[in-house]
């Protein structure tokens, strides 16, 4: 049983995602227009070409080998969402210091526009430079009541001007009061950049508790499952589990990882941990049907439960849910979109051809 998968989509399925700028193809082709000789993104917010004048390719690379240069609008040769040089050092002073309060004359001074500052952030996070350098402030407070310091002291250290300023803050971002801050669990999440584009990473102490394309419709369910029934309040930051989870996704869309070692943490119900450990068994370069995994669990009827276990999977590509596929050898469905998951099972099915290959060539020399 094979999944057919082709190098690119359909092409009228890439002009249908070129003219409506889906995010969901980012990094799946690349749209090259024979008339500019330019190349772009499928999202880039350039006026849309005639279809008739565009050409389509897998990578950056095989557009400029065919001469095309890049758009300098959209930047395709860089990762979307990727921090850019101009905004390099105020992130650096940021993360040096994530309790400092910044001022318009503390970005200023770093020689950058605070509206372009603003801009960015809301555009990549959703919010603006001073709401998540107060959300960061707030994060560090919560570990801080959590080890037992004083509200007081806290509010003083992270930068307000009043304790009720900052418990005013505290429960408006966090959803809890200062006092009741041990009972909430604290979720750092970062956004990290892959080829396929931007995607939300949040971890806690005993692991990476979501992974997804930030694009992805169920998102917002997921936050809110996590946030009311699991008693967890997400800020940004840094984390050692975030830190090794981007090195590993860095090394997984290489070709040079086939196997991640990062902690994982998957609440749920005992249904979908059965279902989420049955996926995890799933090998690389391989793929199973639901009807498989229904199998593999011991409930061999409950094709449509499991199926809906896999939607529920909130670490995207940790949880492999992109290698299960139809009965009649389609892909199927998934969260962050067909074309992503096309280039997923693509990838994995090259490296592992590949190492096939060379295991085999040894095995003949010897």
């Amino acid at each position: 049983m094979n999944a057919t998968l082709p190098l690119l989509p359909p092409r009228d399925e890439m002009i249908a995602a070129m003219l409506s700028s889906d995010a969901s193809y980012e990094g799946v082709f690349f749209t090259a227009v024979v008339t500019t000789r330019i190349f772009c993104r499928p999202t880039c917010t350039a006026r849309k070409p005639l279809p008739s004048n565009v050409v389509f390719f897998a990578t950056a690379g095989e557009a400029q080998e065919a001469g095309f240069r890049a758009c300098l609008r959209c930047r395709p040769l860089e990762l979307e969402g990727e921090c850019p040089n101009w905004l390099r050092p105020l992130i650096d002073a940021l993360e040096a210091d994530p309790n400092r309060r910044w001022t318009l004359a503390d970005i200023e001074h770093y020689g950058i526009a605070p509206a372009r500052v603003r801009a960015w952030f809301k555009q990549r996070f959703g919010t603006t430079f001073s709401e998540y350098t107060r959300a960061r402030r707030l994060g560090l407070a919560l570990d801080r009541l959590k080890s037992g310091t004083g509200i007081d002291d806290v509010a003083m250290d992270s930068g307000f001007e009043s304790v009720s300023g900052f418990r005013d803050a505290f429960q408006k971002t966090l959803g809890v009061a200062p006092g009741k801050a041990s009972e909430c669990k604290v979720l750092y999440y970062r956004h990290l950049t892959t080829p396929l584009g931007s995607m939300l990473a949040m971890a806690e102490a005993s692991g990476v508790v979501l992974l997804e394309f930030r694009d992805r419709p169920a998102l917002p369910k997921e936050l809110d499952d996590l946030r009311h029934n699991y008693r967890y309040a997400a800020v940004p930051g840094d984390h050692a589990h975030l830190r090794t989870l981007e090195d590993q996704l860095s090394r997984y869309f290489s070709g040079s990882l086939t196997a991640f070692g990062v902690p994982i943490c998957a609440p749920g119900s005992a249904f979908d941990k059965s279902v989420w450990l049955a996926l995890s068994a799933i090998p690389y370069g391989a793929i199973r049907t639901y009807a498989q995994l229904a199998q593999a669990i011991g409930r061999p009827t409950a094709v449509r439960a499991v199926a809906g276990a896999n939607g529920r999977n909130r670490l995207a590509i940790l949880l492999p849910c992109h290698r299960v596929v139809a009965s009649d050898g389609g892909l199927g469905g998934y969260g962050g979109g067909m074309a992503r998951k096309a280039f997923l099972l693509k990838i994995e099915r090259q490296k592992a051809a590949s190492e096939n290959n060379e295991s085999k060539t040894k095995e003949a020399s010897t």
